[in-house]
């Protein structure tokens, strides 16, 4: 019996090695050793002075050489306010640069960043700031009287004028690189901790490690063959909220491990979307149905330049066909994909 019970097992493995499919590509090297920040700012001093981050409302332009420095003060200011290793910050605002700084200055500290929909009511973001043990929390002064509550609890941060007696974003990035505390970053250790929508339930916390995510970037954009095909000459649209992952994974992380420059759009509106596009030559555009809708629907559109767009690309939801194909023939020369 046990000589009976080997076989199969051998051919069992047989059977198993058998089916395994390599590509015809190299493999890619991923260095999931590497806290997500470093990660994301190799090769920093080759692209130092490349645009980064475009703040649409204002048109600001921060290179990647601003980033990585607003970043490492963000991760100073953190440390001056209490924030350790392990703890967590949350993130309530729409897409701007104090959330790109906020993230990553997280990154660098050490510490996990949570963040929330600013449309979510008081009660929805006092449970997930409970449920996340958040610290400190980066916001804006129109969402006060959501948050004002939660003073006690944690640190209220103001990117733009603060109610009294709370501080503004400028304590955080206008502190000195050079007094972040060394940190032992694990590859293990969680980064992100992003909310799942709860649409079958009630929202769960999704513990992101620095190994994940570099994995999840990596697998997208490194190697021959990546599956998103950016590259440092990209001008990408973010307009959906960084609060969701496919914004914060697959637009921002990755954009800026292509070394692309990243429009940031705080809410959808199709004359000011189009007229963005127009504006800097955006190339990529990762967008939802309803936008693709909004899109073909639009009575304006030959009025804007859209030629610069090679890659719209539509996720969260499928795509109806009927729709696929409207939006393809008013760009003939994009690549139109569903992720």
């Amino acid at each position: 019996m046990a000589i009976g019970k080997e076989t199969m097992q051998q051919q069992h493995k047989k059977e198993e090695e058998e089916f395994i499919f390599k590509s015809s590509l190299p493999d890619i090297y991923i260095p999931n050793h590497l806290p997500l920040h470093s990660y994301i700012f190799q090769n920093l001093p080759d692209f130092a002075t490349r645009p980064c981050l475009i703040n649409a409302p204002t048109g600001q332009v921060f290179t990647y050489s601003d980033v990585d420095l607003k970043a490492r003060r963000v991760a100073s200011g953190l440390h001056k306010h209490g924030i350790r290793q392990g703890d967590v910050i949350m993130i309530l605002l729409p897409n701007c640069p104090q959330f790109v700084f906020s993230f990553l200055g997280a990154s660098f500290r050490g510490a996990i960043a949570t963040a929330a929909n600013p449309f979510f009511t008081a009660a929805e973001i006092a449970k997930q700031a409970k449920a996340s043990n958040a610290r400190l929390l980066v916001t804006q002064s129109s969402y006060y009287d959501k948050v004002k509550d939660l003073h006690g609890h944690l640190s209220l941060v103001f990117v733009d004028t603060p109610p009294e007696g709370h501080l503004h974003f400028s304590e955080l990035e206008e502190a000195d690189e050079e007094d972040i505390p060394e940190v032992k970053i694990s590859p293990e250790d969680v980064v992100a901790l992003p909310y799942s929508s709860g649409t079958t339930g009630l929202p769960k916390g999704v513990m992101l490690s620095h190994r994940g995510l570099v994995t999840s970037v990596g697998q997208q954009v490194d190697g021959e063959n990546p599956n998103l095909y950016y590259h440092s000459e990209d001008v990408i649209m973010c307009v959906l909220p960084m609060f969701h992952i496919y914004s914060l994974n697959s637009v921002l992380l990755c954009g800026l491990r292509a070394k692309a420059a990243i429009v940031l759009m705080p809410k959808f509106e199709i004359t000011a979307f189009l007229a963005l596009v127009q504006k800097h030559r955006v190339t990529i555009c990762p967008v939802v149905p309803p936008i693709i809708l909004a899109i073909a629907k639009c009575p304006d559109l030959h009025n804007y330049d859209l030629s610069s767009i090679r890659v719209l690309k539509s996720g969260g939801a499928p795509l109806a066909k009927d729709l696929e194909d409207t939006v393809r023939l008013k760009f003939p020369n994009a690549k139109l994909g569903q992720i």
